[in-house]
């Protein structure tokens, strides 16, 4: 027992002696294969550069560069290692290998493949606001397994892919410009093509506003206190600019319906009672 033992223990160290130089040898290969990666990332790097292509879908190309020397330096050092692997042999274990990973890790194939769909395609560029799931941001970054959302307030969301491929995704700033609206309502008593007329002058003279294509001003709804006009006007497509041109629409309405004597009213109550109302300053008085 104690022989075959030994004998077992001398047989392992002969073959590991034996197979030093090939050890050697597929180091000095993955050694190789880091410095070939980094050499070919740049070179497609330099070739990517002359064109118009979207920063996504270069970043997609230097990793897809940069995962094939890798598998091809792998693949080399492997076959160094073990004298008896052959490529042939070696893809089908890959193959093989493959399957069983892509079961045990589904989620991480998931986002991988999500990540590459979502550089290909041409909508949601680096630099985007976009908003998913309640999630509002500018793309900073994509990779083949996240996309960093800078958040309006200042956060970084890491989202996965996965989730911004298979749910809807809004792009606000896919144009330059994007259409903005308010509601602005007035008095039952106020003549409400001359209160149109005032609204439509006022966002006309604000110079955030694109004109060009046209300022909408809707009587929408008789409401508790007033007749609502929806105002809807064209101008830059970003949150904040957004919001700046609102805000000097809102000031615009307010002040030239102010000058126009025209009412913008707070809610009124009214209150009808079934008997009536004393008004004398005595109890049971009445005026």
């Amino acid at each position: 027992m104690l022989n075959t033992l030994v004998d077992q223990i001398q047989s392992m160290g002969n073959d590991f002696v034996v197979a030093l130089p090939y050890l050697a040898i597929a180091l000095v290969i993955i050694v190789i294969t880091a410095i070939a990666a980094k050499f070919t990332v740049k070179i497609a790097d330099g070739l990517i550069g002359k064109t118009d292509l979207r920063p996504s879908l270069r970043n997609l190309i230097e990793t897809l560069v940069k995962l094939g020397t890798w598998i091809l330096g792998l693949m080399i050092a492997a076959i160094v290692l073990f004298p008896d692997l052959t490529p042939s042999s070696l893809i089908a274990g890959l193959g093989i290998g493959a399957v069983a990973i892509g079961f045990a890790f589904q989620d991480i194939f998931e986002n991988f493949l999500a990540g590459v769909l979502i550089m290909v395609r041409e909508k949601m560029r680096i630099g985007d606001v976009i908003e998913c799931e309640g999630i509002v941001g500018k793309v900073e970054h994509i990779t083949l397994r996240e996309t960093h959302i800078r958040k309006l307030s200042g956060e970084v969301t890491v989202v996965p892919n996965s989730i911004l491929f298979k749910n809807p995704v809004e792009i606000l700033t896919d144009k330059e410009l994007r259409r903005h609206d308010v509601v602005i309502g007035v008095s039952y008593d106020t003549d409400l093509d001359e209160a149109a007329e005032v609204i439509r002058k006022a966002v006309v003279e604000i110079d955030e506003i694109d004109t060009d294509k046209g300022i909408d001003v809707f009587a929408q709804e008789f409401n508790s206190s007033s007749v609502d006009f929806l105002v809807r006007w064209w101008s830059g497509s970003t949150p904040r600019s957004g919001w700046e041109s609102k805000d000097k629409v809102v000031r615009a309405i307010k002040r030239s319906l102010d000058n126009a004597g025209i009412e913008i009213p707070f809610p009124y109550i009214t209150h009808t009672f079934k008997e009536r109302v004393p008004l004398g300053t005595e109890t049971g008085e009445n005026a």
